[in-house]
């Protein structure tokens, strides 16, 4: 079987938003209830269920290159191809060059990366911010991943809720309020 089998169909908005929410979800409890960074990832399958769910452990464990690092070793390369990664920010430099070499066939994020440089705060030492979208790093590779994002709605929601984390942070480097 060829590691480029068809994709399902594009993921609707409606599909792309009820994952999304999930995913904010998962952030939300990650940072309430388990001290972790903002951050949440999901891994849905071809026929749209949730396969596998990722937070942020470090500054160097992303969730986006955790879970990616996971489905790898659970899923061959084939299958993950048809398959799509939700998350709540857009991957970043090394997020994308371990979603391209892992195989997987989509990503749909709410928020840019731009963004999160802002709302980190510059000199953040928790979050150095790279100023590298995903269609960049994807765009140097040999294989179509498709990116989607970022998505309205649930964009705005992921910064409100991600902020709460950062501005303290932000606010103690001297930063924007």
């Amino acid at each position: 079987m060829t590691v480029f089998p068809p994709r399902p169909a594009s993921p609707t908005v409606a599909q792309q938003t009820n994952h999304l929410d999930a995913c904010l979800a998962l952030q939300n409890t990650g940072v309430n209830e388990h001290s972790k960074r903002p951050f949440a990832a999901l891994l849905v399958g071809p026929n749209d269920e949730i396969l596998l769910t990722h937070l942020s452990i470090s500054h160097i464990e992303h969730a986006e290159s955790s879970l990616a690092l996971l489905a790898s070793k659970h899923y061959s390369s084939a299958y993950l191809w048809t398959c799509t990664l939700y998350s709540t920010w857009e991957p970043c430099a090394m997020c994308a060059g371990t979603i391209y070499w892992a195989n997987i066939g989509r990503v749909v994020y709410a928020v840019e990366e731009e963004v999160l440089k802002r709302i980190t705060g510059e000199g953040n030492e928790e979050n150095f911010t790279m100023s590298l979208g995903c269609r960049e790093v994807f765009g140097k590779g040999q294989k179509d991943v498709k990116v989607y994002g970022p998505v309205d709605g649930v964009r705005e929601r992921v910064i409100e809720e991600s902020d709460r984390f950062w501005k303290p942070i932000r606010e103690g480097l001297g930063g924007q309020n």
